[in-house]
């Protein structure tokens, strides 16, 4: 009896530490989300990693991407995507084609450039994970975990940086091995972005081939 009462409070007691971590990461997390909401835009430089040792696959690149609401310019491996708040314009000036097609959030769930800061709001459990000093700066963990038993992605560490409550980088691990990292390199917020930086412009691809997909 005397051990079974041992461990019935040690369980107890893991089981409290546990819901108290699961609180500091809620906290942390809507912290976060309350940032993002009061700035009018965010732009960002980030470093895009993805690695699959099984496969031998490691590829790394820069990009940036203009954030304002729902609406977003994103610039990566030298495609331009842009989002009105409506369509879609993904533009190649590699192979001079251009995709459009119309936006539906039902069938799109996964990070896209306009959730990449509050994605985890939704469809995750969370727990508190480990701190990191990152060249100075005190970066804290929070373990992501799909709440879909047959999503592809296995978990994401969000790592945040304590001080200025921004996301620092996200390292999400996928089921067949790959390792897909975005850091973040510039953060600025509240720029004078003109309107027409979120509008797509068909004149000035005049010798594009316009695929229209919707």
């Amino acid at each position: 009896m005397k051990k079974l009462g041992i461990l019935m409070i040690a369980l107890f007691t893991a089981t409290m530490a546990t819901a108290q971590n699961n609180d500091k990461a809620r906290q942390l997390l809507n912290e976060v989300s309350s940032k993002v909401e009061d700035y009018n835009n965010i732009l960002i430089d980030f470093k895009y990693t993805l690695e699959n040792t099984a496969e031998n696959v490691q590829q790394e690149t820069r990009g940036d991407v203009s954030l304002q609401g729902e609406k977003y310019v994103l610039n990566i491996m030298g495609t331009t995507r842009i989002f009105d708040g409506k369509k879609i314009y993904t533009i190649i000036p590699e192979d001079e084609e251009i995709n459009i097609s119309t936006y539906d959030p039902q069938d799109d769930q996964s990070i896209t450039p306009s959730r990449m800061l509050t994605f985890y709001n939704e469809g995750y459990n969370y727990n508190w994970d480990i701190t990191q000093d990152i060249k100075g700066r005190k970066i804290q963990y929070i373990k992501l975990t799909p709440m879909d038993s047959n999503a592809e992605i296995k978990d994401i560490l969000l790592g945040i940086d304590a001080q200025t409550k921004h996301i620092y980088n996200l390292i999400q691990t996928q089921d067949n091995g790959t390792k897909i990292t975005i850091t973040v390199k510039g953060f600025k917020t509240n720029q004078p972005l003109p309107e027409s930086l979120f509008t797509f412009n068909e004149n000035r691809y005049k010798d594009f081939y316009i695929n229209r997909l919707d």
